[in-house]
């Protein structure tokens, strides 16, 4: 295996001008000096000519030279293709991710393929107006932090560790995660329920948080789905939840909840009202948006590709598996 390349020294470029021009040295013996290529050598003084007096190599303009070069290395145009450009700036601005952007490429061929990466470079390198496409808004990209870690503890109620832990793979289909979204002032709520595997989603416009109200949205959406499509519902620890055993009696399904403060530990469904607030930020006062609207953005989440499905949308992974949806 030969030895790994890394680029000439500013203090190899001085013994290169020092051997080469007052000790008459050959290319071929710097190179053994240096242990070298040959080839290095001779592209290094054709490269780095410098007019001073007489057009000749120097190692200090050389060095600057070499530097220049670097920094304008990887400032190569994003997305090259005009097809795909257009397509990525219409997509981003409909509300899709670069991940969904990429994988629906992948799937349909519609334009030329893109990675994920390279879009969000392209986004991160282009006007602020962008940035305002992505879900987050983020003025510079954030890295991942790992999860926490947790006690097995939960008092009175089914704990999220004792769910099977099959459910975490979400191969079995009727599993649901469900979850709260406030009006501004407290005032009514949205009920989002979300199947763990098809990431299928029901959104349902409540007068308030209530126990009662909450659980009897929860059996009317879930009830014309077959027996076999809900089978357990995870919730946390809110007091709209309450009521979680009437759900399990009309449903013939199981409870699980998160401990407490750690509503992450549903994360499908959060992650989803995170998409929801795109369409409803926060402040927004929910009497004011219609059943209408909240239908539309159901459908909107239902048809959106999920890399998480391969780029399939949750729509056609329920026609898949389980056939038309209930109306």
């Amino acid at each position: 295996m030969g030895q790994k390349y890394c680029h000439l020294s500013h203090q190899e470029r001085k013994l290169i001008f020092n051997w080469f021009h007052y000790q008459d040295k050959t290319i071929r013996e710097i190179a053994r000096l240096l242990n070298r290529s040959h080839s290095t050598i001779s592209r290094e003084l054709k490269r780095n000519i410098y007019d001073y007096y007489v057009p000749t190599y120097y190692p200090n303009p050389a060095h600057d030279m070499y530097k220049a070069r670097m920094s304008k290395r990887a400032q190569r145009e994003k997305l090259k293709t005009s097809e795909t450009r257009l397509y990525v700036l219409d997509k981003l601005r409909k509300g899709w991710s670069p991940q969904v952007i990429s994988g629906r490429l992948k799937l349909t061929n519609e334009a030329p393929y893109v990675c994920h990466e390279s879009i969000y470079q392209f986004v991160y390198s282009s006007p602020p107006e962008l940035i305002a496409c992505l879900a987050r808004k983020h003025k510079r990209r954030r890295k991942k932090y790992p999860s926490r870690r947790y006690s097995k503890k939960c008092l009175m109620k089914t704990s999220i560790l004792e769910r099977p832990a099959f459910i975490n793979e979400r191969s079995q289909l009727g599993h649901w995660e469900s979850d709260s979204i406030v009006s501004k002032h407290k005032k009514s709520a949205l009920n989002v329920i979300m199947e763990r595997a098809t990431r299928l989603v029901h959104i349902t416009k409540l007068g308030s948080k209530s126990a009662l109200v909450t659980s009897n949205a929860i059996i009317k959406r879930l009830s014309p789905h077959p027996a076999e499509f809900v089978l357990s519902i995870t919730y946390d620890n809110g007091s709209e939840n309450a009521q979680h055993i009437k759900v399990n009696g009309a449903l013939q399904c199981n409870s699980y909840f998160c401990q407490p403060y750690h509503s992450w530990e549903k994360g499908a469904v959060e992650q989803i009202n995170s998409l929801i607030r795109r369409y409803l930020p926060k402040g927004t006062d929910f009497s004011t948006v219609s059943h209408k609207q909240i239908q539309e953005i159901e459908h909107n989440l239902n048809s959106r590709p999920r890399r998480c499905l391969d780029y399939k949308t949750p729509l056609e992974i329920y026609n898949e598996r389980v056939g038309a949806l209930p109306s």
